[in-house]
């Protein structure tokens, strides 16, 4: 059983919490979702494909995350679903935040980390996650355009390669 923290409409934990897949969030109440962008020291993303039997988006392409546990920030949220999904590990050297979309009932948190690991040797949480390759942007790009790639949003990507483009690539 998942228990999230349920937050207000500024992102301030109410002190009440939500289980998942149980609890439907009213109006004004959020959970925090973290989604962590895994990019090479060549600018390639480590793209992961769900596993068929997630209830949530089965088998598509998409970014690395997941809901915020009961006690967890944003950060702490991000190395666990990074270590748990993919076995990499998240630190101060490799993990840099980009910012905070608020959606339709939660906050996404998203983060971006540096990895150069080869795509097989990663430990793959078979539950989550059916498997994983590096792809240039260009080509994460035009799986967006063709609809192989989760569709997170116009906003979403614009920011996401913005980010990347103009940020992360300059500070690790």
């Amino acid at each position: 059983m998942e228990i999230w923290d349920i937050m207000n409409e500024n992102g301030e934990i109410t002190g009440k919490t939500a289980i998942r897949g149980r609890t439907c969030l009213k109006p004004g109440e959020y959970h925090l979702v973290v989604h962590i962008w895994i990019v090479s020291s060549k600018g390639d993303f480590l793209l992961q494909r769900r596993s068929e039997s997630r209830r949530l988006m089965p088998g598509e392409w998409a970014a690395t995350g997941g809901s915020a546990i009961s006690g967890e920030n944003s950060e702490v949220a991000a190395k666990r679903e990074l270590y748990e999904e993919l076995g990499i590990i998240g630190n101060d050297d490799n993990m840099r935040f980009m910012g905070r979309l608020k959606r339709r009932n939660s906050f996404l948190d998203v983060w971006f980390v540096r990895c150069d690991e080869k795509a097989e040797d990663l430990k793959l949480q078979k539950s989550e996650v059916a498997e994983v390759k590096w792809v240039s942007p260009s080509t994460l790009k035009k799986m967006i355009e063709q609809k192989k790639f989760h569709n997170y949003g116009r906003e979403y990507f614009k920011a996401v390669f913005s980010y990347c483009d103009n940020v992360f690539q300059e500070k690790i």
